[in-house]
């Protein structure tokens, strides 16, 4: 017991320490001001979009820099998605549409859709965006010199989400706190190791020539976590990348309920680990009963030490990802419970080797 206790003890100490470091390092997109001008293709995989679609196509007409072209990938929607896309591209000629044939055996659908729109562009740097993000007017040309400045193949950003009903306050901010607990997120562009690497596959910014020569998304085909995977990939070869967070440029709803975010963040809890349900699920025990060990192993004092370590590493995460500070304390518990329930269903879906998003039965 009292191992377990100074383990858990430390560990948070830890937690703490790396939260700092992303907290004093955390870096933004610069002011960009990119005078030659390259095409920059922006390419979106869409499916059953009608209710983002428009929003994204809207923002990204209204960027500061111009000189873009904008492919959507129609992935057999069944809504309005293709329609409303169609409208946009009369609109303006810089828009244009492919629409997806059935899905081939082996592929997952978005990694399709990525791969089948890089195939299209023509710009020197492919901007892979969800349909569910907003965006910036002056996201494109500062993500450009933020990418430029460091000689970087790809820059990811985590955008800042927004948060409104309960049930995305107790599972949104989760994933937020373990990658800001167990990354320094600097280390990704500052360290060599591919283990140190980060993506999110809601805003990927490749140079074109880099991603040309290894076509990353053909590699991950059947990858449900392909935006982790390709930032591994690109380290090992080895190219320079960039993992941020919490910059008000980019934003998104990622879910509006409970269950898409338990069936969404079920999906690639585990990819934070190694891929180890096991380690995910000693994660969860320890930053959730951990504190049971040192309440009975430890003195008071240092439960106490331990209380404000815990404490403090929620505020440090919050004011990172730009969260709501007062609502992700006293939201601890049910968020442990939902990070709880991640893991649980990752560990159901890798059992049955099934997974169900977005009207599709995936085998793993």
């Amino acid at each position: 017991m009292l191992v377990i206790a100074w383990f858990v003890f430390f560990f948070t100490l830890l937690q703490l320490l790396i939260a700092f470091v992303n907290l004093l390092f955390r870096s933004k997109l610069p002011p960009g001001n990119k005078s030659d001008k390259p095409l920059v293709s922006v390419l979106i995989p869409a499916r059953n979009e009608e209710k983002n679609i428009s929003h994204v196509l809207e923002d990204i007409l209204h960027q500061d820099y111009c000189q873009i072209e904008v492919i959507v990938f129609n992935d057999l929607s069944s809504d309005t998605t293709a329609e409303i896309v169609t409208a946009f591209a009369r609109r303006d000629n810089r828009i244009s549409m492919i629409t997806a044939d059935r899905l081939p055996e082996g592929w997952l659908g978005k990694n399709r859709a990525c791969h089948i729109l890089s195939q299209h562009a023509r710009g020197e740097y492919f901007l892979f965006l969800d349909a569910d993000v907003r965006v910036g007017n002056k996201l494109i040309v500062n993500a450009i010199s933020y990418m430029d400045r460091f000689g970087l193949a790809l820059v990811s950003i985590f955008p800042r989400q927004i948060i409104k009903t309960l049930g995305e306050k107790i599972t949104v901010p989760v994933m937020n706190y373990i990658l800001l607990t167990l990354l320094p997120l600097v280390l990704v562009r500052k360290s060599i190791f591919s283990s140190l690497a980060a993506a999110n596959g809601q805003f990927m910014l490749f140079n074109s020539r880099v991603y040309k020569s290894l076509y990353p998304h053909e590699k991950m085909k059947n990858n449900l976590v392909e935006d982790i995977e390709i930032a591994r990939y690109l380290k090992k070869q080895p190219y320079k990348i960039a993992c941020l967070t919490g910059d008000r440029d980019i934003q998104c709803r990622m879910y509006s309920g409970p269950g898409d975010a338990v069936r969404g963040f079920s999906k690639n809890v585990s990819a934070f680990f190694g891929n180890s349900i096991m380690l995910a699920f000693i994660f969860w025990l320890i930053t959730t009963f951990g504190f049971l060990f040192v309440l009975y192993s430890l003195s008071f004092p240092l439960f106490l030490t331990y209380i404000i370590i815990y404490m403090l590493i929620r505020i440090i995460v919050s004011i990172v990802s730009e969260q709501n500070t007062a609502e992700n304390l006293w939201l601890i518990f049910p968020q442990q419970m939902s990070l709880g329930l991640f893991i649980y269903y990752a560990f159901i879906n890798k059992k049955n080797k099934t997974y169900h998003w977005k009207g599709r039965d995936i085998k793993s």
